[in-house]
């Protein structure tokens, strides 16, 4: 769980100028370094490196990593369109955020600078002797970083924008936000139905902007409940669609201003994000299905995939929800002002599985993979979800289907449905 900070510097940091700026700051300040280096160095020092030289090494490389730098951003462009066309539009916010990606570009365009302001300083005789020889040692360290880079680079474009690697990537951001919130599905407060009505005595604070909450800063809002002697019945968790008809969270308490400092505890932004929203990374995984199984594209095996990773994100989730719930036992609750409902299992099954059963209803293979996942399910601590699912996905296959030896075929996988 992250403060407001933590969080809005995690988002700060993944956006490609951020790191491509920083290290075009250092290439800069490293090429002016030589200037104020030199005055260190021994006058007797027996290392003589001619301007030239120096000079023939930076106009090559000034040349090449503008090329190698358009190039890259070209072959970046193209893996987003292909990942928007071919897998959904929502997975392309992390390939965006790729540091690998990050790192190549901004190596690029950092070793650009290095040898443009380089260039720049050896034609203005700002070098003595002593600042070429260190221009020309530090000129050689770019050089071994660009080719670690590069080959770097040249192994990680041969994924960018593939199905499974997107698909991976996807999976991962999943894993991570369920395995967060499963340590914390309180967020550190009470549990609260979110079935029942708040205390009679509670007041609303709604938002002031139309989007989705993409983070809730529960120490800020934990903070202040209890300076105010305040209890705060939350309503909305990131993911939430957030809109002025709709409060944010109840507080009972709190005086007479409670709008400004609760409404301060939310971050609502257009877009949902991977980070702490899991449900959203489980109706990612269930559109690359879709996709997969619409009649343009035709891959079930992808959906087929997904299905595989559902059953290992699930499985994640009941695992390390109760090795926290083991390792708290009787602990007892680190924000008691606050009230947070819990993450309901029902709709984790909703956002996966109803698109895969709807859009291949007519597929007995992906059919039948989808019913050994629910009946895995089923028994990995999901009894409920997984068979209520189970019974829709085989009337709509049975509605669907039209071979009878299919039907047969697939029904003889569902007697988990009756155990």
């Amino acid at each position: 769980m992250f403060s407001k900070w933590q969080w809005w510097l995690m988002q700060f940091s993944r956006a490609l100028w951020v790191r491509a700026t920083g290290f075009a700051i250092l290439a800069v300040g490293t090429s002016l370094l030589a200037i104020v280096g030199q005055r260190w160095l021994p006058a007797d020092l027996p290392v003589t490196v001619g301007a030239d030289a120096v000079d023939t090494i930076l106009n090559v490389l000034a040349s090449s990593m503008l090329a190698v730098t358009t190039f890259s951003l070209s072959v970046m462009v193209t893996a987003y369109g292909a990942a928007t066309s071919n897998v959904t539009p929502r997975a392309t916010r992390l390939l965006m955020q790729d540091s690998t990606t990050h790192n190549a570009l901004a190596t690029f365009i950092g070793s650009f600078l290095f040898s443009l302001v380089g260039l720049v300083a050896l034609s203005t005789g700002a070098y003595g002797e002593g600042g070429r020889v260190i221009l020309f040692l530090v000129t050689l360290l770019v050089i071994v970083l660009i080719v670690v880079t590069i080959l770097r680079w040249i192994d990680h474009l041969s994924r960018l924008g593939r199905v499974g690697e997107t698909t991976d990537r996807v999976e991962q951001a999943t894993r991570a936000a369920l395995r967060q919130r499963a340590a914390h599905p309180t967020l550190g407060g009470h549990a609260r139905d979110p079935r029942q009505p708040p205390p009679a005595d509670a007041r609303p604070v709604y938002p002031d902007r139309i989007g989705y909450v993409q983070h809730v800063d529960g120490d800020a809002l934990s903070e202040w409940a209890e300076r105010h002697d305040a209890d705060l019945y939350l309503v909305a968790l990131p993911g939430h669609f957030a809109h002025p008809r709709q409060p944010l969270a109840w507080v009972v308490g709190g005086g007479a201003d409670i709008e400004t400092p609760v409404r301060d505890g939310f971050t609502v932004d257009d877009e949902r994000t991977f980070d702490e929203d899991p449900r959203f990374g489980l109706v990612v995984l269930s559109e690359i299905a879709s996709r997969a199984l619409s009649p343009a594209v035709n891959d079930p095996g992808t959906a087929i995939d997904v299905i595989g990773r559902s059953v290992r994100i699930l499985a994640e989730w009941r695992r390390v929800g109760e090795q926290a719930a083991a390792e708290r036992g009787g602990e007892a609750v680190r924000r008691p002002r606050l009230w947070v409902p819990r993450l309901n299992e029902e709709e984790f099954f909703d956002d996966l599985f109803n698109p895969i059963a709807r859009d291949g209803a007519s597929l007995v293979e992906v059919q039948i993979r989808l019913q050994k996942a629910l009946a895995a399910l089923a028994a990995l601590g999901f009894p409920e979800p997984a068979r209520r699912h189970g019974r829709l996905a085989l009337v709509r296959a049975e509605a669907a289907l039209v071979s009878e030896e299919d039907k047969a075929n697939l029904r003889q996988r569902t007697d988990w449905l009756d155990s």
